[in-house]
C-alpha cells in the first residue's frame, strides 16, 4: 500500500510528542507523528481481531477444539 503524503500545519502537544518519541524510539516530529498514527491503526486492528475471536468463542466456534483436547487424556 502506497501512502499519500500531505503537508499539514498543526499544533502538537510537546510533552505528548516527547513521551511518544521515547515510547516509539523515534526522533523528530514527523517520524514520531507518523509512527504514532501507524501504531494506533495497528492497535485498532488488533483490538478488532480480539473482538472477532471473542464473538467466535461465544458462538461456540472453538467447542470442537476444546472437546478434542479433553478427550486426549
Amino acid at each position: 500500500m502506497e501512502a499519500v503524503v500531505a503537508e499539514k500545519r498543526i499544533d502538537i502537544d510537546d510533552e505528548a510528542l516527547t513521551a511518544a518519541s521515547a515510547i516509539l524510539g523515534t526522533s523528530g516530529t514527523e517520524e514520531t507523528v507518523n509512527a504514532a498514527l501507524r501504531e494506533i491503526v495497528a492497535a485498532r486492528a488488533r483490538l478488532d481481531a480480539w473482538e472477532r475471536l471473542g464473538e467466535m468463542g461465544a458462538r461456540g466456534d472453538f467447542d470442537d477444539l476444546a472437546n478434542k483436547r479433553s478427550n486426549r487424556a
